[in-house]
C-alpha cells in the first residue's frame, strides 16, 4: 500500500496551486482542483472496480472529466476502456461483456445508452458529465460533480497489475476487438511501474497541449499521458477552426495531434482571421490517422513552419515510423523509416522478403511482447503476423534505399474517413439484414474533406423496385454507431467475385479513383 502516485501533478499543484491545468469548453481547472478531481475519481472507480479485470467503460463528451478520469484510473491501477459514444446498445453490450466493464462515464452524446445499460444491468454505475441528464432515477446513475463531491477518502492505494487503457477496433469478422494502447512498449507489471515508465519519456513539448480529435481515439487521446507529467491540457469540444486558432493564440499552444481533416479546416478558415492568429508557439503537430494530401501537407508546413511530424502505426501496435516535415519535404509521399524497436520488411504472399523498391505486404519485426494482441481473440492476433515475429497493419507499399517507407494500397477493406477507421464488414452486416438486400458490399471511396467515405453497392432483391436509399441509412442506424453508416447508396446487378468467391473490392474501387491508388492521400 502507498499513496496515490500523482508524481508530477502533485509537484505543479504545490508549485503553482493556482496556474491553468486543464480547459474545456466550461471553463478553466487549476492544478489543485485538477489533484482533487483525480483522487476523488481514482477512490470512486477503486470503489467499484475491485477486481484488476474490471474495468470502467470512458464514453465523455469532449470535456475535462473525460481526460481526467482515464487519468485518475491509471494513477490507482484501474483499466479503463475508451468507448465510442456514438455506439448503439447492442454494440455497447458486446463491449462491457468483452472487457468486464462494471461502470461508464457518460457525456451528453451517450448519455442514453449509457443509463440504457444501466437499466438494464449491464454495469452498476453510470455517471454523466457536463450537465448530461436522463429521466432516470436508477439507484446507480449519478453525476459527475455528485460522484466527485461524495468520494470516500483515498490515503493508500495498493499495488495492482498495469492495465493500460484499450481500444476497440473491428476487423473482417465485423466484431469490435479490444486492444491496448501502446504508450508503453516495455514489458511491465506493476501499474506504478506502468507510470514511471510512461512518464519516462514525454511525447509532447512543455506548455499547453490541445486535444482537437475525439477521446475516444488513441491519438487525442495521449493527452492523458501529458497531464500525468503534470502539464496542461485544452480539451476542444466540437472543432472549428476559427476558435482553435484562437484558442491556440490564448494559450500559447505547443503541441496538437490532428489528422488531415483538421488540417484542411484549418487551413480554409478565413484568411484575414488566419492572418491574425499567432500560431509562433507551436512546436510539434504529430499527425497520423489517413494520408495527408501533399498540397494539403506543404501548406501547413508554410504556415506553421517545419513543425509537423507524421506518424504511422495503429492502437494495437504504436507508433511503428514517423518522418518530420524536413524529411518529408526531401522525401514526399513516406510515412518515414521505422523507430526502434521496430524494423520494416516488405514481403510476398508467401512471407518471403522483397528487395528494396518492391511493393508487397508492409509487415514490421518486434521483439516478443512488442507485437499487437487483441483482447481474448487469440485468431484475430494470429491473423495479424504473415510470419513468426512480424505483423501487419495490412498496407501494401515498399521501401527505398534509404529507408523510407511508401505506403501504396490498403490488403483490408478498412477505409479511413477523417482519421477513424471504418470496417466495411460491419456496415454489410448490417445491411444485409434489410428484407430488400440481396447482396452488398462497402467500399471506400474519395471525399474531399475527409480523405474517404463510405459507399454502399447493393444487389436489391427486386431490381425492378430497389430500396430507397434513406430508408437504407435509417435502418442501418439503428444496429451500428452512425458513423459506420454508409451516406452513398448505388445500385448494381452483382457483385463482381473471384475464383474463390471473394468479392472484388479491389476492382470495385477503381472507377472511383484517379489513378492505380485506390485509398486516400
Amino acid at each position: 500500500m502507498a499513496d496515490l502516485p500523482l508524481g508530477p501533478i502533485a509537484d505543479a499543484a504545490q508549485l503553482d496551486p493556482d496556474g491553468i491545468a486543464l480547459v474545456d469548453g466550461s471553463g478553466e481547472r487549476t492544478w489543485s482542483q485538477v489533484v482533487a478531481d483525480l483522487t476523488a475519481a481514482g477512490a470512486q472507480m477503486l470503489a467499484v472496480a475491485t477486481d484488476p479485470d474490471q474495468r470502467w467503460g470512458i464514453m465523455g463528451d469532449n470535456a475535462a472529466p473525460t481526460l481526467e478520469a482515464h487519468a485518475a484510473a491509471a494513477l490507482v491501477g484501474v483499466g479503463t476502456v475508451a468507448v465510442s459514444r456514438q455506439l448503439t446498445l447492442p454494440e455497447l453490450t458486446d463491449q462491457i461483456d468483452d472487457a468486464s466493464m462494471v461502470g461508464l462515464i457518460a457525456g451528453p452524446s451517450s448519455a442514453a445508452t449509457a443509463v440504457a445499460a444501466l437499466e438494464a444491468g449491464l454495469v452498476r454505475v453510470v455517471v454523466l458529465h457536463s450537465g448530461a441528464s436522463s429521466g432516470s432515477t436508477h439507484h446507480g446513475l449519478v453525476s459527475w460533480d455528485d460522484w466527485i463531491s461524495s468520494a470516500p477518502a483515498l490515503t493508500d492505494v495498493p499495488d495492482r497489475p498495469a492495465r493500460p487503457a484499450m481500444v476497440y477496433t473491428s476487423g473482417t469478422t465485423g466484431r469490435a476487438r479490444g486492444t491496448k494502447t501502446r504508450w508503453v512498449l516495455a514489458p511491465v507489471t506493476t501499474h506504478r511501474e506502468y507510470l514511471a515508465k510512461l512518464r519516462e519519456r514525454a511525447q509532447f513539448p512543455e506548455g499547453f497541449h490541445i486535444v482537437v480529435g475525439p477521446l475516444q481515439h488513441n491519438g487525442p487521446l495521449t493527452a492523458v499521458r501529458h497531464l500525468l507529467l503534470g502539464r496542461p491540457v485544452v480539451v476542444v469540444g466540437k472543432f472549428d477552426g476559427a476558435a482553435v486558432l484562437g484558442l491556440i493564440d490564448r494559450y500559447r499552444v505547443a503541441s496538437s495531434v490532428m489528422v488531415p481533416t483538421h488540417f484542411q479546416r484549418l487551413l480554409a478558415v478565413d484568411p484575414d482571421v488566419r492572418a491574425n492568429a499567432d500560431v509562433s508557439s507551436v512546436q510539434l503537430i504529430a499527425h497520423t490517422g489517413s494520408a495527408c494530401p501533399p498540397d494539403v501537407k506543404r501548406a501547413m508546413i508554410d504556415w506553421f513552419g517545419p513543425v509537423l511530424l507524421e506518424s504511422y502505426g495503429g492502437s494495437e501496435s504504436g507508433t511503428l515510423c514517423r518522418i518530420s516535415a524536413t524529411e518529408w519535404l526531401e522525401h514526399p509521399g513516406s510515412v518515414g523509416r521505422a523507430v526502434d524497436p521496430f524494423r520494416v520488411i516488405v514481403v510476398d504472399e508467401d512471407g518471403q522478403e522483397l528487395a528494396p523498391g518492391e511493393t508487397g505486404i508492409l509487415a514490421f519485426e518486434a521483439p516478443e511482447g512488442y507485437g499487437p494482441t487483441y483482447h481474448q481473440d487469440p485468431e484475430k492476433t494470429a491473423k495479424a503476423y504473415v510470419r513468426p515475429g512480424a505483423f501487419t497493419l495490412g498496407d501494401m507499399g515498399h521501401v527505398d534505399e534509404n529507408g523510407f517507407i511508401f505506403i501504396t494500397d490498403r490488403i483490408s477493406d478498412m477505409v479511413v474517413s477523417g482519421g477513424v477507421n471504418l470496417y466495411p464488414s460491419e456496415s454489410e452486416n448490417a445491411l444485409r439484414q434489410h428484407p430488400a438486400v440481396a447482396d452488398v458490399a462497402v467500399i471506400g471511396i474519395p471525399h474531399p474533406d475527409l480523405g474517404e467515405q463510405l459507399l454502399a453497392l447493393v444487389v436489391p432483391d427486386d431490381p425492378e423496385d430497389p430500396p430507397d436509399p434513406a430508408d437504407l441509412e435509417a435502418f442501418c442506424r439503428d444496429l451500428i454507431a452512425a458513423y459506420k453508416v454508409p451516406r452513398r447508396y448505388e445500385f448494381i446487378a452483382e457483385l463482381p467475385r473471384n475464383e474463390m468467391q471473394k468479392v472484388d473490392k479491389k476492382s470495385l474501387r477503381r472507377p472511383y479513383w484517379d489513378g492505380e491508388r485506390t485509398i486516400g492521400g
